[in-house]
């Protein structure tokens, strides 16, 4: 499908949706002509046009305003939702009620009228509303209150080259912080303060601290130095922090930015890994952490990681940790490196909404990634996808709420 054919696809479904929520809302307004009825109806096209106007202007310039515009455009997403929800069971009803009419047609005999028309469901038109309300209600949730409700996730996971002496290593990652997108201090401090009460060895944070701008973490930076680990630090670059996604003026302006943004990285106090690894040792025994640049196997991300450059660093060290943000790389190319026992990815979000049950897992994101939350396994080497701590687009959260992750590493 071209860009253009799904442009013009969305678009008919948009206006599908507005149409059907009418229809269902017209099925169960007051009795025409009534006084009740009109404004039954003027209100709910009022209503529309205003969320969609305020939602546009929204999106037209997020620099001014920007928590209150970030808002506004999720309210905007949430009413979509609500509507396509609608659209669903009603657009199904009407072509059932199409076929019906057909075969009335077709088999009525000839000179016996048009027949009685067949009128739309009144139950269906409110179960439709009440299935709209669901996303509706779950997507204004997830801004107040789940775009910074922060879970921790416990992983442990057994493996037999693990030396004895990084047996019971506590290792803690956090991913996606999405600077750029808190307005305030208060919900990264919360965060930090969270992070800190789990006494990690060892925090690694796998990639996009910012939207695009590297200035997005600056005030910022004394939160997250707070981060407490008995050992270093380390972090890598995702997608966004290239700031690929800015038109810049000049090609200098956008390699300053990404300048700007490692600097960053060492005044937090983290270790930025640029396709190369570091060793840790204990009693005489290895481990390594290995970090890569952003590696995405779909075309739409460049191929900024070198792997096979980051590995090489990695030496003898009989258990390797590989900090790579796309989890697709884990498919396309860590394969060829068996010595790699375990990948700490993150960049899916989990799209920021889904269901996210011990026996359901699902998400919009599942059909553009293979892996895109949680433990993944192959043969004797392990994928961690964390779902992240930040949000970008929609200013919030449902399903897969922000996430910081803890490993205790167990020697089988």
């Amino acid at each position: 499908m071209s860009r253009l054919t799904g442009s013009l696809f969305f678009l008919a479904a948009l206006l599908a949706a507005e149409w059907y929520s009418f229809q269902a809302v017209r099925a169960l307004a007051p009795a025409p002509g009534s006084p009740a009825r009109r404004l039954v109806l003027a209100g709910y096209w009022l209503l529309t046009v205003a969320v969609w106007a305020l939602g546009i202007w929204a999106m037209s310039n997020r620099r001014e305003h920007p928590s209150f515009k970030s808002y506004l455009g999720g309210v905007l997403l949430a009413m979509l939702a609500a509507k396509l929800v609608v659209l669903i069971p009603l657009l199904l009803e009407d072509l059932v009620r199409l076929g019906r009419w057909v075969w009335q047609a077709v088999s009525r005999p000839a000179g016996s009228g048009s027949g009685p028309a067949i009128s739309r469901s009144e139950f269906l038109s409110k179960a439709a509303l009440l299935a709209g309300a669901v996303p509706f209600v779950s997507l204004l949730w997830g801004m107040v209150k789940g775009g910074t409700d922060y879970t921790v996730k416990r992983v442990t996971l057994r493996f037999p080259n693990l030396p004895a002496s990084f047996d019971g290593f506590k290792l803690l990652q956090i991913s996606d912080l999405h600077s750029g997108s808190f307005h305030t201090k208060e919900p990264l401090q919360r965060a930090v303060a969270l992070i800190n009460q789990q006494q990690a060895d060892l925090v690694v944070m796998t990639g996009d601290l910012v939207n695009n701008l590297a200035t997005e973490v600056e005030e910022h930076i004394d939160t997250l130095a707070g981060i407490q680990s008995k050992l270093p630090i380390f972090s890598i670059l995702g997608n966004h922090d290239y700031a690929d996604y800015v038109e810049w003026p000049t090609r200098e302006e956008k390699v300053a930015n990404l300048n700007r943004l490692k600097q960053n990285h060492a005044k937090i106090g983290w270790r930025l890994l640029l396709d190369e690894s570091h060793t840790l040792e204990r009693n005489g025994e290895k481990i390594s952490i290995i970090g890569v640049e952003n590696w995405g196997a779909q075309m739409r991300f460049p191929k900024y990681g070198n792997l096979a450059k980051a590995h090489a660093t990695s030496g003898d060290a009989p258990f390797k940790i590989l900090l790579s943000h796309d989890p697709s790389h884990w498919d396309a190319q860590v394969h060829e490196y068996p010595d790699i026992d375990l990948t700490l990815s993150g960049h899916t979000h989990g799209m920021q909404f889904g269901i996210n049950l011990s026996f359901l897992k699902w998400s919009p994101v599942q059909y553009a990634y293979k892996q895109w939350a949680g433990l993944y396994q192959r043969g004797k080497q392990y994928l961690y996808v964390n779902t992240g701590l930040g949000f970008i687009g929609y200013h919030g959260r449902v399903g897969f709420l922000p996430e910081i992750t803890v490993f205790e590493l167990k020697r089988a």
